[in-house]
């Protein structure tokens, strides 16, 4: 089987585990625990980020790799467009699509738990202790504020990174106005990769991730929550509707001594 090493709020791990069940491939998701390095993937792979897809004794590293080797190895329902036009929107809107949500919505979201407790508190396990949950939700905003000039999330980087994503869901909601699908007639890389990217924008209410019931359907004030971009959510939802496996169709339990957490040193 299949296995998916990840991060369960990672953006580009949520655009491989779609492409995963759109194709309709079994697999099993191994958590790694964040840290400063992770030996076993960074021996395997030379890197330490996530997702990283293991195919037997291959390793293969980024959303973009994955998705090539996929169809390479699983050719049926393709990803990427054998047509030459569509084949070049779909890889140039999927190069976009990471560059642009997936970088700006981690800023976006990174804004909307600092200044709203009540988020905050949502995003965290239901096994958290209550102690920890009203100690997570009282941290001052000047303590996020000074976390995020030391990752470069300024309070200017933010705005414009908030800015550049509304005018990028206006974008995505004139392209499927008219349109099931953002490249020709059927779904492909591009849609998968937008889709999945735009989670931290606003979480899927359905049960697709492994987050608190609380958090479900909520996202980014002034984005989630704004009818000009309904319908791009609306379309997304579709398509969760129509390939993603919810959480207790897709996740087989661990068989044997393998492991399900990876732990980091």
């Amino acid at each position: 089987m299949l296995e998916l090493y990840q991060f369960e709020l990672s953006q580009y791990s949520e655009k491989v585990r779609l492409l995963l069940d759109y194709k309709g491939l079994d697999y099993r998701k191994i958590e790694v625990t964040p840290g400063v390095g992770q030996v076993e993937i960074f021996q395997r792979t030379g890197q330490r980020q996530v997702p990283v897809l293991r195919d037997g004794s291959k390793y293969i590293s980024d959303s973009t790799e994955i998705a090539k080797y996929l169809d390479e190895q699983y050719p049926e329902r393709p990803l990427i467009p054998l047509d030459a036009k569509q084949r070049g929107l779909c890889l140039m809107m999927e190069e976009w699509a990471d560059e642009s949500i997936g970088i700006k919505g981690r800023k976006a979201l990174f804004s909307a738990v600092s200044q709203d407790q009540g988020f905050r508190r949502a995003l965290l396990p239901t096994s958290t202790p209550d102690i920890l949950r009203t100690l997570v939700e009282g941290v001052p905003g000047d303590f996020f504020k000074a976390l995020g000039f030391g990752v470069g999330y300024t309070p200017d980087a933010v705005t414009s990174a908030i800015k550049d994503l509304k005018q990028d869901l206006e974008a995505l909601c004139l392209l499927l106005a008219d349109s099931p699908y953002l490249v020709g007639n059927e779904p492909c890389l591009a849609d998968f990769a937008v889709a999945g990217l735009s989670i931290l924008l606003k979480f899927p209410s359905g049960n697709y991730l492994d987050i608190p019931a609380s958090a479900k359907g909520r996202g980014v004030p002034g984005i989630a929550d704004n009818p000009v971009y309904e319908p791009f959510f609306a379309w997304r939802d579709r398509l969760y509707a129509e390939y993603r496996k919810p959480l207790n169709i897709f996740t087989p339990p661990p068989s044997g001594n393998s492991p399900t957490t990876i732990q980091i040193d």
